[in-house]
C-alpha cells in the first residue's frame, strides 16, 4: 500500500462519479463494507446486466462474494484480482480495486476526448452518466475481430509459403489442353465411385439391422438363462441336502479329536521338553563322575610313582 496509490484510487472514483466521498483514511483499517459497496458499483459501471450475489452478512457470503467479483472479471474484463487483498478490505485491496478503476477511467477519458477533445477538464456529473455497456461490446467486438485477423493471417502466410509449388502445378495445369473424352472418362469414375460407396454403406446399414437384431436375441437368451440359474440357485439354498445330518455330526466328531489331538500334542512337547532336560542333567553328572575318576586316576598314578 503506498499513498499514491491511495490518492490515485480517490481521485478516479470522484472522476467517474462515486456517489460516496472517499478519503485516505477509510482504508487504514479493515472496511469490508465500503470495499463491497465500490466493487459493486463499479461492475454496475462496468456492465448493468451484470449479475453477482451481493449479501455480505456472514464470512461465507463475503467469501462468495469476492470469489464471483474476482471470476467476473477474469471472464469478462480479463482481469486477474487477488482475493485474498480484495478480501483483507484494507489498503492492499486499493491495488485490486485501481485494476478496475483504470479500465473504467481509460474509457471514460477515451470517450471524453473523442467528444470534447479535452483531456484535462471533465465533469463528474458527466462520469456518472456514461453508458460503459456499448464500450464493453466495442471491447467485445474488437477483441473477436482481433483474434479473427490473426487465424486468417496465419493461415494466408502458410497458403503462400506454398505459393512457389503450387504455382508450378498451377501453370502445369492451365497450360495442359483440355480433353473432353477424358474429363467425360474421370467424371464417370468419380460417380461408379461414389455408387460404389453408396451401396456399401446400404450394404453395411443391413447388415447392422441383422446384426442388431442377433444381438437383441442374444440377450433376450442370456437374460432367461440367468433367471432360470437363479431360480434354480434359490431353491437349491432352500432345500438341505440328505447328507447333511451325517456331515455336522462328523463335524463334531473332528473336533473333539482335534481337542484331544492338541491335548495329546501339548502332553507329547512337555514329555519331550522334560526328557531333553533330564538327559542334559544326566549328560552334565555322567561328565562330572568322569571327570573325578579320571582325577583320582592321576593322583592314584602320582601316589605309586612315588612309593616307587
Amino acid at each position: 500500500m503506498s499513498y499514491r496509490d491511495l490518492r490515485s484510487f480517490t481521485e478516479m472514483m470522484r472522476f467517474l462519479g462515486y456517489p460516496r466521498l472517499i478519503s485516505i483514511e477509510n482504508f487504514r483499517t479493515p472496511n469490508f463494507e465500503l470495499v463491497s459497496e465500490i466493487l459493486i458499483w463499479l461492475i454496475k459501471s462496468y456492465d448493468p446486466n451484470a449479475v453477482i450475489m451481493e449479501d455480505t452478512d456472514s464470512e461465507s457470503d463475503r467469501v462468495l462474494f469476492v470469489k464471483s467479483v474476482a471470476q467476473f472479471m477474469a471472464t469478462t474484463a480479463h482481469v486477474k484480482l487477488n482475493t485474498k487483498k480484495l478480501y483483507q478490505a484494507d489498503g492492499y485491496a486499493v491495488k485490486e480495486l485501481l485494476k478496475i478503476t483504470r479500465i473504467l477511467y481509460n474509457a471514460m477519458r477515451s470517450t471524453a476526448e473523442a467528444e470534447d477533445g479535452d483531456k484535462e477538464d471533465l465533469a463528474p456529473a458527466q462520469a456518472g452518466q456514461f453508458d460503459f455497456s456499448s464500450r464493453i461490446a466495442d471491447l467485445k467486438m474488437a477483441r473477436s475481430l482481433a483474434s479473427d485477423i490473426t487465424d486468417r493471417g496465419a493461415a494466408l502466410h502458410d497458403l503462400l509459403g506454398r505459393e512457389v509449388e503450387l504455382r508450378e502445378a498451377r501453370t502445369v495445369a492451365v497450360a495442359r489442353p483440355v480433353e473432353l473424352d477424358a474429363l467425360e472418362r474421370g467424371v464417370r469414375e468419380g460417380m461408379r465411385a461414389v455408387q460404389e460407396q453408396v451401396q456399401q454403406t446400404v450394404h453395411m446399414m443391413d447388415n447392422l439391422g441383422s446384426d442388431e437384431a442377433n444381438l437383441a436375441a442374444k440377450i433376450e437368451k442370456k437374460k432367461l438363462d440367468l433367471k432360470r440359474n437363479q431360480k434354480r440357485l434359490a431353491s437349491l439354498q432352500q432345500v438341505r441336502p440328505a447328507f447333511m445330518d451325517d456331515y455336522e455330526k462328523l463335524e463334531k466328531d473332528l473336533k473333539q479329536e482335534y481337542e484331544v489331538y492338541l491335548e495329546k500334542f501339548r502332553n507329547l512337547s512337555f514329555l519331550e521338553q522334560q526328557l531333553d532336560e533330564y538327559n542334559r542333567a544326566e549328560q552334565s553328572r555322567f561328565e562330572a563322575t568322569e571327570g573325578q575318576l579320571k582325577r583320582m586316576q592321576r593322583s592314584m598314578r602320582e601316589e605309586e610313582t612315588r612309593l616307587m
